[in-house]
Parts: C-alpha cells; sequence; structure tokens
C-alpha cells in the first residue's frame, strides 16, 4: 500500500497510489492522511484489499503536511558520525523541524538569504500507525504505519550558531517529504534498504540503513518513553556519510539544482532549488 496526498481537482485528497504513482484511489471518507492512519489497521486492510476505481490527480503533494509530531535523530549512522569526527552517541541525539518546512515531491527548496551555508540530508522516515506511551522496542512493529523519504535541508550556519538545531532545520521548504508512505508490509527489513542522494546527476550520498546506530525498536521505545506517540508522528531516522558539511571542500546547496533522494522500495523524492 502506498499512502499519499495528492491535488485533485484542486483540493489535497488522501488516496492509495498505484504501483507506479500515475493513478489513484481517493479515501474519500478522510480528510487527510493524518485521519486515515489514525483510523486503525482495520480501515487499512479494508481500504487495500477493496480499493475501488481509480482515477488520474494532478499533483503529489507532501503525504503528510501537519504530523502531530516531526521528531528527527541526528548522528544515527555509523558512517556520518565517522566523517563527522563525533563518537557515537550512546543515547539518541533528538531534535525537531516545523511543519512549515515540509514540501512534496517536486516542489522547489528556498534557500535563504539568511544561509551561506545549506546543506542535503537524505533520511528514512518512520510514520506511526497505533500510538502509544512506553512501547517495548520488541514490539515497534505492532505501531508503525509504514515509511516514506525525507531531504532535511539544513542552515548549517544557522544550526550551528547554537546548541539547539531546530531553526536552522526548520526554514520554509526544508523538509521535502514523500512520494508515498510504503506501508509497513511492504518492506521486510527497514534496516537494510540502500539510501542514496545525488545532485544534478552527482552521487553524493551512497549509503544503507544497516549502517543505523539506534533501529526502528530502539527509537520507538526512547522517544514512547519521554512522550505519547501518536498516529501520524515522523520520526526521521538521520542521514548517512556524503553530506555537504562532511566533504573537503565543503559541498553547499546551490540555487538551480536538483536534488534527489531514493530510498529503496520507498521510491524516489526530487527537488529543485532556488535562491530567495
Amino acid at each position: 500500500m502506498r499512502l499519499a496526498t495528492v491535488l485533485l481537482n484542486g483540493t489535497p485528497t488522501p488516496g492509495l497510489l498505484s504501483p507506479d504513482d500515475t493513478v489513484v484511489f481517493p479515501l474519500r471518507d478522510y480528510p487527510d492522511t493524518v485521519a486515515f492512519i489514525a483510523a486503525g489497521p482495520q480501515a487499512w486492510a479494508a481500504a487495500a484489499a477493496n480499493p475501488g476505481a481509480f482515477v488520474p490527480f494532478d499533483q503529489l503533494l507532501a503525504p503528510i503536511a501537519a504530523p502531530p509530531k516531526f521528531i528527527c535523530i541526528g548522528l544515527n549512522y555509523r558512517d556520518h558520525a565517522i566523517e563527522s569526527n563525533m563518537a557515537l552517541p550512546q543515547t539518541p541525539v533528538v531534535f525537531t523541524k516545523f511543519s512549515n518546512c515540509i514540501v512534496g515531491p517536486g516542489a522547489i527548496v528556498i534557500l535563504p538569504k539568511a544561509s551561506t551555508q545549506p546543506d542535503y540530508e537524505a533520511e528514512l522516515a518512520i510514520v506511526i500507525g497505533v500510538g502509544g506511551r512506553n512501547i517495548p522496542a520488541a514490539d515497534w512493529r505492532d505501531h508503525v504505519f509504514g515509511y516514506t523519504i525525507v531531504n532535511d535541508v539544513s542552515a548549517r550556519d544557522i544550526q550551528l550558531a547554537t546548541s539547539q538545531w531546530s531553526l536552522g532545520k526548520s526554514f520554509d521548504t526544508f523538509g521535502p517529504m514523500g512520494p508515498a508512505i510504503v506501508s509497513l508490509n511492504s518492506i521486510a527489513d527497514p534496516h537494510a534498504l540502500a539510501i542514496k542522494l545525488s545532485i544534478d546527476g552527482e552521487l553524493l550520498q551512497d549509503s544503507n540503513t544497516d549502517q543505523l546506530v539506534f533501529k526502528t525498536g530502539e527509537l520507538i521505545a526512547y522517544l514512547s518513553g519521554i512522550m505519547t506517540l501518536s498516529p501520524g508522528d515522523i520520526i526521521s531516522t538521520g542521514t548517512p556519510a556524503g553530506v555537504g558539511l562532511g566533504r573537503t571542500p565543503k559541498r553547499w546547496i546551490r540555487p538551480g539544482e536538483t536534488m534527489t533522494v531514493e530510498i529503496q522500495g520507498i521510491g524516489t523524492l526530487t527537488n529543485p532549488t532556488a535562491a530567495e
């Protein structure tokens, strides 16, 4: 199952995409994808089993425009920690992005005047299906709806000016997401997926989610021990090696480029850039 938000006759509409992402079955009983996710496993199974008629749509949007929480994990790939000259974290490094940053496939990422060091970060994101508190790590599959792609665009000069990262991560358009949320049962193992990012065809990140320091169960257990996780929450699990900050010389995003993130089994997320 590929859950998405599409522009259908001028209206953002939740729906199930065909395998090739060309047509959609609208979920007209739900105002958005979060409402569908919150409806629970029986509703998901019923929709997947009887999708009805598929129709053309105008445009793919971000699959979740306003998640209840947009949680991000830093330094969560072994190869990225090595390139950053930092020790592997003993507990998850957690920060947030705000929903104003979220855009969908094909949307322009605006490089702000306030930063001279915009950076790219390909990330696998977990979408919570069944919420809860104090969730055992072994039970993580009972609480995950599925997975999507996030490009955690970061203004490094703003991010690293203080110990708090969220502002440097939350400029408008700094959270490209999509193209869809792939359901849990579509991915055999989220910790064995090729993950890549290229700019204008130049491969800059090329890794695998087997490099994750804290895997899905550990992240859900840790976070749910602090806060109640809710249906539709996004947990973006961190980025592998190859970011612009870790290169010599530094490789910042420039206006007029096109970023493409690809994660095995989920799809491709492409976004052009422009100066503010």
